[in-house]
């Protein structure tokens, strides 16, 4: 699996996109509203404002003060990116490691910016190992949950 980026975003630039990315939805035929985004990542209007043009500069989205945002086939691409490492962290911190949902989804937020592709796929790897090997019936997830309830 290669989650390899090619266009080179800040941490902060991958939130926005990602957060239009999920506020679009799969099809792409909404659009993204500038209020929306500055709610979902509780930041202001003139921030959101900031990055919008960024990402336009970058060929990311479409951008026009006062208009609604859509993305780029390119932007498009690179959310997907984005969102996809998210998901395989947060996956990972749940389904795996038994994390609180809330949790795992700020520990995946703050993960996707920093674990480089061999990391996020070598999870991936594991997760899949995981999830398909049994050992005399049992799951090593489970086994593994519940060792740490033990030691806990």
């Amino acid at each position: 699996m290669a989650i390899k980026t090619k266009t080179k975003l800040t941490a902060s630039l991958e939130d926005y996109l990602e957060a239009i990315f999920n506020l679009i939805g799969p099809g792409g035929f909404k659009v993204a509203r500038s209020k929306d985004i500055a709610e979902v990542l509780e930041v202001s209007q003139a921030s959101v404002t900031g990055a919008l043009r960024t990402l336009a500069e970058k060929k990311l989205v479409n951008y026009k003060p006062y208009g609604f945002i859509t993305m780029t086939p390119k932007g498009a691409v690179e959310a997907e990116k984005v969102a996809k490492r998210h998901e395989i962290l947060e996956s990972f911190f749940t389904d795996i490691l038994g994390i609180d949902p809330n949790i795992a989804q700020q520990a995946a937020c703050k993960a996707e910016h920093v674990l480089g592709q061999a990391v996020i796929v070598r999870l991936l790897e594991l997760m899949d190992f995981l999830r398909d090997y049994e050992k005399d019936g049992r799951s090593l997830t489970d086994e593994f949950r519940a060792f740490y309830e033990i030691k806990g």
